[in-house]
């Protein structure tokens, strides 16, 4: 008979090893490793016997298809995001961190649920009197919101029974345990059962479930990467400390695309959404200013026109400064150096270069490094580039404009917002709209030249 070997898992974050420690060698908790009796191999190994199903399989053409179809939330950028609305019966987890805006967010949501159905709000880190007060004070105080301040697994699926409703949220599925099963509250084991629980909630009686997750240090979703699996979707809410803009990023979607991104704007009076934040990623000037150059972004499947502005100033310092903010460090210091080396701008290496997008936008895609280079260029040559032109393109490290994706979809936001001109890549195959002036270039001196023969005051 084959002898099972126990072994050691961490209750905090899983972590197994092959003897007992104190301190767990993974997270670094104390007292967390517990013994876990491992199955037999001849155990193991057994065929499971088959046992008669409690409902039959149906063919696909008789599943009523009705009966999942996504009802939209009131909230357009939100429907963005999901794929046309809230699925009934689905679970979707929605992650950010601490005070982003996630419980501001989820009033509004609650409330559009409430005006021809029933809403159940589970608070496990806010008390029912707390949740009240935000409610009035971003006006979303409905009869059919329910309140529940719990903790206990068991007494919350207690509390569906009793108030039957089509829209579940629990905030935060980190606080809630599961009587009965090993861990600490917010562990692997813990968290892992509690969304098993709220999943066949969901799937078995047609509730809309949305958890609220916390997130770590990193920006990655916190507890077992199966809680990513378990759930249909998973959105990231982002937003920056020292902005009001945020931004809810679809990570992982079985009802729609999952690159897609909702804009909204946090107020005193709540979240709002913003279906075209391309005006708060543009200054607004009188005249052409040295420095500035307007670029089209892909957010997602979004474009998304913003500015990005560019300081150069001599220094006699061995090592000049260097400053960026909202954009890649490494990827600018890269630009730089092709600018100096393959654009002859050698007073890059005695120069103090400072480098910010405007409005607080964060862009990291390659599509950016045309538009820096033209942005310091234009700085150090004291020659503004025209408000009405848009510039896209990578530059690599031999100097080449290599073709981005989208510069359709780019320039057709640019058309709309009423840019005149573009400069992009000149290896650009895509059918391009009517209505807008393209320059392609292929080199960056080929940019460069054309910003020098073209005068101060007139378009490209």
């Amino acid at each position: 008979m084959a002898r099972a070997r126990s072994t050691y898992r961490c209750t905090g974050c899983g972590h197994q090893v092959a003897k007992w420690v104190g301190r767990c060698p993974e997270c670094g908790e104390w007292g967390t490793i517990d013994e876990v009796a491992a199955i037999p191999a001849a155990a193991s190994s057994r065929a499971t016997a088959a046992v008669a199903p409690s409902s039959p399989a149906l063919r696909i053409t008789d599943v009523d298809a009705e009966s999942t179809a996504a009802v939209p939330t009131g909230i357009g950028e939100l429907d963005r995001v999901l794929g046309r609305g809230v699925v009934p019966g689905s679970v979707i987890l929605l992650a950010g961190e601490p005070g982003v805006g996630k419980s501001t967010l989820l009033e509004t949501v609650k409330h559009w649920a409430a005006k021809d159905r029933v809403a159940l709000y589970i608070t496990g880190e806010e008390s029912a009197g707390q949740v009240r007060m935000r409610a009035e004070r971003t006006g979303a105080v409905h009869p059919n919101v329910y309140l529940a301040a719990e903790t206990d697994l068991a007494t919350i699926l207690g509390h569906v029974d009793s108030v039957r409703p089509s829209l579940m949220i629990v905030d935060s599925v980190q606080t809630v345990v599961a009587t009965g099963t090993d861990g600490v509250t917010g562990g692997v084991t813990q968290i892992r059962a509690v969304t098993t629980a709220l999943v066949s909630l969901a799937k078995n009686r047609g509730i809309a479930v949305i958890l609220v997750g916390h997130v770590t240090k990193e920006g990655s979703v916190a507890g077992p990467r199966s809680l990513e699996h378990l759930v249909d979707v998973v959105l990231a809410f982002e937003g920056d400390k020292h902005s009001t803009l945020r931004m809810v990023r679809g990570v992982k979607n079985r009802f729609g695309a999952a690159d897609e991104v909702g804009c909204f704007e946090q107020r005193d009076d709540g979240i709002h959404q913003v279906p075209d934040p391309s005006g708060i990623f543009l200054h607004q000037r009188d005249s052409d200013v040295s420095g500035s150059v307007t670029l089209v972004t892909m957010d997602g499947k979004r474009a998304l026109v913003g500015e990005i502005q560019a300081l150069a100033n001599s220094t006699e310092m061995n090592i000049p400064r260097r400053a960026v903010s909202g954009l890649d460090m490494n990827r600018v210091s890269m630009v730089l150096a092709v600018l100096q080396a393959r654009a002859g701008r050698r007073e890059i290496a005695k120069s103090e270069v400072y480098l910010s997008t405007v409005g607080g936008m964060k862009v990291t895609e390659p599509a950016a490094d045309l538009a820096i280079a033209l942005a310091v260029y234009s700085t150090l040559t004291n020659k503004p580039i025209p408000q009405s032109t848009v510039v896209v393109g990578e530059v690599g490290l031999g100097g080449e404009i290599r073709r981005v994706s989208g510069v359709a979809r780019r320039l057709a936001e640019a058309k709309r917002l009423g840019f005149r001109e573009a400069i992009i890549p000149a290896a650009t195959d895509e059918v391009l709209p009517k209505g807008i002036r393209v320059l392609r270039v292929a080199t960056l001196g080929d940019a460069v030249h054309l910003r020098d023969s073209t005068p101060i005051d007139a378009p490209f």
